[in-house]
C-alpha cells in the first residue's frame, strides 16, 4: 500500500510536469509559426490544464477501466470548484471583471447539462464520444473567434492577463523540441504508474475505480489548475484564475470522456450519473451563481463554504461503502 501510494504520487507529479512541458513546447512552436499570442493563450494553454486528465482517462479507457476515466473527468470538475476555487478564495478573494469570463459561465453549465445526457444510460457509446468531441471542437472554434476579436481590442482583463503568462520569446525552437522529447518520454511512463497504482489502492481500500478516479486521481491531475489559480489569485489576476477553471471544466466534461468513448466505448458504474453527475452539476451552478451575482466577488466566506463542501463530498464517497456493508 505504501509503495503503491508513493508510486502514484510520483506518477502524478511526473504526469503534470510532462503535460506542462508539452504545452510549453507547443506554445513556443506555434508562436514561431506565426500563430497570434492571444490565440495560443486561449487555446493551447487552456487545453493544457486538462491534458493530464485527458491522458489518464484515455489510457484507462483503452485498458477497459472506463469508470476511472469518467471518474477522473467528473472528479476534476468538482475538485476545481470546491477545492481549488475554494482554497484560492480563502487565500485571496476573487472578483470577476472580464466580460469573456461572464460569457463563458453559462456555456460551461450548458456543456455540463449536455454531458449528463450522454451519461444517463450508464454507458458511453461511440456516438456519445462523437457528440462530446464535437462539443469540445465547437468550444475551441468559439474561443479562437473570441481570441481574434480580442486581438483587435485588448481592453478585456482576461486577454491581457493571458498574454502576460505566455512563454518568453527568448526560448527558441531547439529548446521547444528538447522539451517536447522529454514530455513524450515522461507521459506514457507516468500514466502507466498512475493507473496501475490507483487500481492497487482501490483494491486495498475496498472502493471502486470510479471513486479512486473521482478523488485521488482527479485531485492529482488537477495540479495544473491548482498552480494556475493560486498563482493568479496571489498576483491579482483574478480573471485568468477563474477563466482557466471554466475552460478546464468544459474540456473535462466534453473532451476528457469523449475521446476515450470515441475509441473504446463501454459501460460505466450507475453511481456516476445517479450520484456524482448531480454533484458536479450542482457545484457548477453554484460556481456560476457566485460569479454572476451583483458583486461578482467570491470572498473568504464563500471559499470556506466550498472547501467544507469538498471535505463532506470526500467523506461521503469513502464512508458510503462502510455504511452499506455495515
Amino acid at each position: 500500500m505504501l509503495l503503491a501510494t508513493a508510486l502514484l504520487v510520483i506518477g502524478l507529479v511526473l504526469l503534470v510536469y510532462g503535460a506542462d512541458r508539452l504545452v510549453f513546447s507547443a506554445a513556443i512552436l506555434c508562436r514561431s509559426l506565426g500563430v497570434p499570442p492571444i490565440i495560443i493563450g486561449m487555446t493551447i494553454v487552456g487545453i493544457g490544464t486538462s491534458l493530464p486528465e485527458l491522458i489518464v482517462s484515455f489510457s484507462a479507457a483503452t485498458r477497459g477501466q472506463m469508470d476511472m476515466a469518467v471518474g477522473t473527468a467528473m472528479g476534476s470538475n468538482i475538485t476545481n470548484i470546491l477545492l481549488i476555487l475554494g482554497g484560492a478564495a480563502l487565500l485571496h478573494p476573487l472578483t470577476v471583471h472580464s466580460r469573456l469570463v461572464r460569457r463563458e459561465l453559462p456555456l460551461m453549465l450548458l456543456v455540463t447539462l449536455l454531458g449528463g445526457v450522454m451519461l444517463v444510460d450508464n454507458q458511453l457509446s461511440r456516438g456519445d464520444g462523437i457528440a462530446l468531441v464535437a462539443i469540445a471542437l465547437l468550444y475551441l472554434l468559439y474561443i479562437i473567434r473570441i481570441a481574434r476579436r480580442a486581438e483587435q481590442d485588448n481592453n478585456d482583463t482576461l486577454t491581457r492577463e493571458q498574454l502576460a503568462e505566455l512563454p518568453r520569446d527568448d526560448a527558441g525552437n531547439t529548446v521547444a523540441f528538447l522539451w517536447l522529447a522529454v514530455a513524450l518520454i515522461i507521459l506514457p511512463m507516468s500514466t502507466r504508474m498512475v493507473i496501475d497504482n490507483a487500481s492497487v489502492i482501490a483494491d486495498y481500500l475496498g472502493v471502486s475505480e470510479l471513486v479512486i478516479g473521482l478523488t485521488i486521481v482527479s485531485v492529482g491531475t488537477s495540479l495544473p489548475e491548482l498552480a494556475t489559480v493560486i498563482a493568479g489569485a496571489l498576483k491579482g489576476e483574478d480573471d485568468i484564475a477563474i477563466g482557466n477553471l471554466i475552460g478546464s471544466n468544459i474540456y473535462n466534461i466534453a473532451l476528457v470522456p469523449g475521446l476515450p468513448a470515441l475509441f473504446q466505448p463501454g459501460a460505466i458504474d450507475s453511481a456516476a450519473f445517479a450520484r456524482d453527475y448531480w454533484i458536479m452539476l450542482g457545484v457548477s451552478a453554484l460556481f456560476m451563481l457566485f460569479c454572476l451575482q451583483r458583486s461578482r466577488r467570491i470572498g473568504r466566506s464563500k471559499g470556506a463554504f466550498l472547501l467544507a463542501g469538498f471535505v463532506v463530498w470526500i467523506a461521503v464517497l469513502y464512508l458510503e461503502p462502510l455504511y452499506l456493508n455495515g
